[in-house]
């Protein structure tokens, strides 16, 4: 690198900082304008975005639903992060994070708020009993393997994702950095579904939703523009295994819920019922 940075003593929120989310980053929390949150007929009222943390909840909520459980009927609302919608009132008093996906669940003695998405997975699977093994042993596995990828997501996204996609200016050493991690990461992943139908053996659960959202996008879907770059071709177990989950009907629903880009067809900007899907 040619330019070194020297941090300075007490560092200060520079607005003007660019990127392509720099309009909606702040170093504070908490809402910036009043805005109640829509609310539909079902218990479960789901505010997301179909980025890959919104997609691990829309997939469950439709897998479930193809299991046949309709108490798993949900609204879901488009909230647009670009537009700062994540910081209205309404939102904020769900998640203060102010991060999608974030659920209020009606249907219980006092309306639960959930969010996380790795929260959202095992509130539902817990619900509703599914998709979660119940075997100590086995739920171990699963557990483990769902919050592998909550600790492994920020390295693809905000880290990887930003610096080589998003940020103002593209320096060596942070993508490199990133690019190896993200790489050993999604050898983690090829090295487990070597001997593994899916990450806890033979058996779908939402350790393979959640992971499929991030690394399912990264090898099929050139997230970030990326695939070349990153040689994801070699992983080939873990494209295997994303293209089999890719293929149950319930995934490609879900996939579509809360999505606002790419052809119309995939487009389901909020979802109340199957019939919104056509």
């Amino acid at each position: 690198m040619s330019d070194t940075y020297t941090p300075p003593k007490v560092w200060t929120w520079d607005k003007e900082s660019g990127g392509r989310f720099a309009s909606i980053n702040r170093p504070i929390a908490g809402a910036t304008h009043e805005k109640a949150l829509p609310v539909g007929e079902h218990d479960l009222q789901l505010y997301s975005l179909a980025t890959p943390n919104g997609v691990k909840v829309t997939v469950l909520l439709e897998e479930l639903l193809e299991a046949g459980i309709a108490e798993a009927e949900y609204d879901a609302w488009l909230i647009g992060i670009g537009d700062g919608n994540q910081f209205g009132s309404g939102f904020v008093a769900i998640n203060p994070n102010s991060k999608i996906p974030a659920l209020l669940d009606r249907g219980t003695p006092e309306p639960a708020r959930v969010f996380e998405s790795g929260a959202i997975l095992v509130y539902l699977a817990e619900k509703f009993g599914a998709f979660l093994p119940t075997d100590p042993t086995a739920r171990a596995e699963c557990l483990s393997w769902l919050f592998w990828q909550m600790g492994s997501a920020p390295y693809l996204g905000g880290g990887f994702g930003h610096f080589y996609a998003y940020a103002p200016e593209k320096y060596e050493y942070p993508i490199n950095r990133y690019a190896m991690e993200v790489k050993r990461l999604t050898d983690v992943l090829d090295q487990r579904l070597a001997d593994n139908q899916f990450l806890c053996g033979s058996e779908y659960t939402i350790a393979d939703m959640a992971n499929y959202a991030w690394y399912g996008a990264l090898v099929l879907h050139n997230i970030y523009d990326a695939a070349e770059f990153l040689d994801v071709a070699g992983y080939t177990n873990v494209i295997r295994w994303a293209r089999e989950i890719e293929d149950r009907p319930a995934v490609q629903r879900g996939r579509r819920v809360n999505r606002t880009w790419g052809p119309e067809e995939l487009r389901v900007p909020e979802r109340h019922s199957a019939a919104d899907f056509g």
